[in-house]
């Protein structure tokens, strides 16, 4: 009887010890729920500039799949250009699909219209409008910065995650997109339907078979500068290659 009494009591101090540590175990999960950050908000007011622009970058760096703008400046600024073509080109070699709209003032700056059509050239879709109804940057079609005021910029922005904003946002870019005209076919209307002088400079030479090492060397460019030319008089021409580029070019008049 004693050895039955001491193994029952032993088997009632092992439950109690167990509710014991239950208890322990769902306070310790309730005071670590208290403890959690509550929800981010869908729509979330940024006004400071600096932190604006952390988050477009750190956006722009996680993007998968898609990023679209539109954004009414008239020029890019040197320091402008050098902060952005790191993050551009990287989502570029990542395969993220960059959609942008720019005002048709744009493609008069050379610097800004330079930094255009290399972007272009690398596989960008960038087109030019008269106007832009409102300042649009979509991340993975998840994410939307719109300007808090319109007209000023400068006061902050808004970010959204909420589904039902972000779809809003996205029609309002298709619509300014389907509005706009790509930027090569703009630029060569606008410039009277001919290439930029080193352009026509390395369509002279496509059209001679020079090898690009040559070519680059007469230009005084480096090779991958001349591929990037290349490159872009094919989207231009909207040629498949290079000697269906030359023929195109024949028929312009170009050569």
């Amino acid at each position: 009887m004693d050895t039955l009494a001491d193994l029952r009591l032993r088997q009632l101090h092992d439950e109690m010890r167990a509710v014991t540590q239950a208890r322990h175990l769902v306070a310790s999960l309730r005071a670590e729920q208290e403890r959690a950050p509550t929800p981010a908000p869908v729509v979330e007011k940024i006004e400071n500039l600096d932190t604006i622009r952390s988050r477009i970058d750190a956006l722009a760096f996680f993007a998968r799949e898609e990023i679209l703008s539109a954004e009414p400046y008239t020029a890019l600024t040197p320091e402008n250009i050098q902060h952005s073509r790191p993050l551009d080109l990287r989502c570029i070699r990542r395969g993220v699909r960059i959609k942008n709209v720019v005002l048709s003032k744009t493609v008069e700056d050379p610097l800004t219209f330079e930094y255009l059509r290399e972007l272009a050239s690398l596989g960008a879709e960038i087109r030019v409008a008269e106007e832009i109804s409102a300042h649009i940057l979509v991340y993975d079609r998840h994410t939307a910065l719109t300007p808090i005021d319109p007209a000023d910029s400068s006061r902050g922005a808004l970010v959204a995650n909420e589904a039902g904003l972000v779809a809003n946002m996205v029609d309002l870019f298709e619509k300014i997109w389907s509005d706009a005209v790509d930027l090569m076919s703009f630029s060569a209307e606008n410039e009277g339907d001919r290439l930029p002088d080193e352009e026509q400079r390395v369509l002279e030479a496509m059209c001679r078979g020079t090898k690009d090492e040559i070519g680059a060397r007469d230009l005084g460019v480096s090779v991958r500068t001349y591929r990037r030319y290349v490159a872009s008089i094919l989207h231009i021409l909207n040629a498949a290659s290079r000697p269906q580029a030359v023929l195109l070019a024949r028929e312009r008049g170009w050569i």
